[in-house]
């Protein structure tokens, strides 16, 4: 075992190499310090989501809260302007943080990379010590890669590097392999501390900042937490407040209607916002999972013109450009179709429709998550937008009530047997991936995350649960779903799926109608952990 020479602190995972290097004592007492300082409050933050959702489920409305109008009728103040590197951020790309995808994402041309140690990866201890080697070199422009085959990867030399953003994993999850006066340290705190202990001062040095992206809030309260965090660790490292900068990812129905409060919990630290969509359609499916008004269709139908999705973007903008921030839009999940011209046709024309919908609203950026879609993003963002941004855009015209968030009415909307049972495909390939290391999953043509295999399992528990009919009257019972998955992993290969066994049981479990785990990640982390040292899934 590792030995931490930290009093109080324990690693139990293995580390070879330069891992060494990021698991410095310094660097972990900076994040036994976080951790010890702010983890008691991350446990109240999410019992009271807890408490919030069996309100919801006794029949609590959600509204705009009374307690904090004065925040959101203050038309006067405003967040920070955008630090350097982040006041053009058109095009985002998106991905894990192993070695050759962060140097390809650093060279794709987009202007800003988002380094992912949450839905796009998977949170095996090696990933994550080796992810953050991987950041240390990445800002400091030294990261270079060769695969087995002996092609070789560097960092374009012409300056046009994409601006380096990294996401932590959420409140929700913590980290076995490091404990903290014994018990789990918070995995928020572990992926933030160690990224801001081992790179503020380059990053700053290297003409931009640490700069983050926060993950699946809920409430401001949350956003009050990291606030403190960031300034309790610039002041550790004598740096000046202001400096770390956040963008918050709007994935939850309940963080929908705290926008304003969000922004000015982070307001000296604030980057704007993000239409996190896939989580978003995630959050309303599980907070509303016991009612049956909310049951939704096939996710292929629930698109952006939904009027529950349309008010949530139209609100997103106006807010953060009534404070000065970024509205960035939602991700593009396609990837290129090799082999097949038409349909590679097809899917690259919706993504431009896309992301011209997204600019035509107000956006001052966008996601994607393949390189061979930043040219066709930057194209229409810079047809459409002059300038840096359009915080000039304040869409005014835009009033959206509680009543258009909830409203999940998709017109023409059906659940079908192919809906099923591509659900039913989508998360179980994505989860005997995750469970053998890899969080970013090509399926069907599209990228798959954690968060759009949330959708595919929240769905078939809601369909389950409330016994839904397909169009063509078939009911979704227990036992039809699970002939499903039987059909669909007997489709795979278990030496191309060694995870497969795990992966069926897993998923079999939330298919029931009567267990539902809060996040997939949780639920299967700690068959992770169990198989982390030894041999692979």
């Amino acid at each position: 075992m590792f030995q931490s020479k930290v009093s109080g602190v324990q690693v139990l995972g293995k580390v070879i190499g330069q891992q060494s290097e990021i698991l410095t004592p310094e660097a972990l007492s900076f994040v036994a310090k976080l951790h010890r300082l702010f983890n008691p409050t991350r446990k109240q933050l999410l019992q009271a989501r807890d408490e919030r959702y069996r309100a919801i489920q006794a029949g609590a409305s959600l509204d705009f809260l009374p307690e904090t109008a004065h925040i959101r009728n203050d038309l006067t103040w405003r967040a920070a302007r955008p630090a350097p590197g982040l006041i053009d951020r058109r095009v985002e790309i998106t991905g894990p943080v192993d070695r050759k995808m962060v140097i390809n994402a650093l060279n794709s041309g987009a202007r800003t990379f988002m380094a992912d140690f949450e839905d796009s990866s998977s949170p095996t201890w090696f990933n994550l010590i080796d992810g953050q080697v991987n950041m240390r070199d990445a800002v400091r422009r030294t990261i270079t890669f060769a695969n087995a085959q002996g092609k070789e990867y560097k960092l374009r030399q012409d300056g046009k590097l994409a601006t380096l953003l990294v996401r932590p994993r959420g409140w929700h999850m913590e980290e076995a392999h490091v404990l903290v006066d014994g018990e789990r340290c918070s995995a928020s705190i572990f992926d933030f501390g160690l990224y801001f202990f081992h790179n503020a001062r380059a990053t700053v040095a290297a003409g931009f900042g640490p700069y983050f992206y926060l993950p699946k809030m809920e409430s401001y309260l949350e956003a009050r937490l990291w606030n403190d965090i960031f300034n309790v660790a610039q002041d550790e490292l004598g740096m000046a407040r202001g400096t770390i900068r956040g963008t918050v990812l709007i994935e939850t129905i309940l963080a929908a209607f705290q926008m304003d409060e969000i922004i000015y919990e982070l307001r000296d630290h604030s980057a704007g916002l993000n239409c996190g969509r896939w989580d978003y359609i995630f959050s309303v499916i599980k907070k509303f999972r016991h009612d049956p008004r909310f049951i939704l269709p096939d996710r292929s139908a629930v698109t952006m013109s939904s009027h529950f999705m349309d008010s949530y973007v139209r609100l997103l903008i106006k807010t953060c450009h009534l404070r000065g921030v970024h509205a960035m839009g939602g991700m593009a999940a396609q990837i290129p179709i090799k082999n097949d011209a038409a349909a590679n046709q097809a899917a690259m024309a919706k993504v431009r429709a896309d992301k011209r919908r997204e600019v035509l609203a107000g956006h001052d950026g966008t996601w994607v998550a393949h390189p061979a879609l930043v040219a066709i993003a930057l194209e229409e963002f810079d047809r459409h937008m002059a300038s840096p941004n359009q915080f000039h855009v304040r869409r005014e015209d835009v009033v959206v009530g509680a009543a258009d968030l909830l409203n999940t009415n998709v017109a023409g909307g059906k659940i079908t047997e192919a809906g099923v049972r591509d659900n039913i495909s989508v998360g179980l390939i994505y989860m005997a991936n995750w469970l053998n290391g890899s969080g970013c999953v090509p399926i069907h043509n599209l990228m798959e995350d954690a968060a759009t295999a949330e959708i595919s399992r929240s769905q078939l528990y809601q369909w389950v649960r409330h016994a839904a009919r397909t169009a063509d009257g078939t009911v979704v019972t227990p036992q039809f779903a699970a002939r499903i998955l039987g059909e669909e992993a007997a489709k795979l290969d278990r030496k191309s799926y060694p995870a497969l066994d795990l992966a069926v049981k897993y998923m079999g479990s939330q298919m029931t109608g009567d267990r539902y785990d809060d996040f997939l990640t949780t639920l299967c982390y700690d068959s992770i952990v169990k198989t982390e040292n030894g041999p692979k899934l």
